[in-house]
């Protein structure tokens, strides 16, 4: 996990009106975006190249 050293983790504005259920983006690192579960900050973090990670929430916003 070290190409997640120096990751700065960020929560959706939008995750207090969920209960809490959401994800961290670490989206400040080199060739990758970062996503964890915030109640498990110390848990697995998932992996995306950054291209992808534009599509995915492209798609989503345009479901919004």
């Amino acid at each position: 996990m070290d190409h997640l050293t120096g990751a700065r983790w960020r929560t959706s504005s939008r995750s207090s009106t969920n209960g809490g259920v959401c994800v961290e983006v670490a989206d400040n690192l080199p060739g990758v975006v970062g996503v964890r579960d915030s109640k498990d900050p110390t848990g697995p973090v998932l992996t995306f190249p950054p291209t992808a990670w534009r599509t995915f929430v492209a798609h989503l916003t345009d479901r919004i």
